[in-house]
């Protein structure tokens, strides 16, 4: 997670929204990124999707070996992406600030551990403070 906390942080430095997530096959980090929706004008880019797009190809075996890990509960399109592949555990940094369908992760055979880490939750309160209107933007709600 803490690798991911640090994504976070580049995310927020670079002018975006402080939400980081690293990919981790083999107790190896094999993706990392950030939301990158500010600073690339994406509609799509997520802390989980840039991640995933910067592990790059990997195949039906590497993915049901995978842990993803996010300081922000992830969004219906990270958790649709997380089925997809079969990634089978996520660990999630916070679900206070924002709570993903995190029970119909589970439902489907996801291990859906929420560390609420005091780390990630301060760093997305502040944010959420701070940036209201980019906060309800990123998550659908403007």
């Amino acid at each position: 997670m803490a690798e991911a906390l640090h994504e976070a942080r580049q995310g927020l430095a670079e002018g975006g929204i402080p939400i980081g997530s690293v990919l981790v096959i083999d107790d190896r980090i094999v993706g990392r990124g950030h939301n990158r929706r500010v600073q690339r004008g994406s509609a799509v880019l997520h802390a989980e999707m840039d991640c995933l797009e910067n592990a790059g190809r990997l195949s039906p075996a590497d993915y049901r070996r995978a842990v993803l890990y996010s300081t922000l509960s992830p969004c219906d399109m990270c958790s649709g992406a997380v089925l997809l592949y079969g990634i089978p555990r996520v660990v999630i940094g916070d679900n206070e600030n924002f709570q993903g369908p995190e029970a119909y992760l589970s439902q489907r055979g996801v291990d859906a551990e929420v560390l609420n880490d005091p780390g990630c939750i301060a760093l997305m309160r502040d944010f959420i403070e701070s940036h209201p209107e980019l906060w309800h933007e990123d998550i659908g709600t403007c």
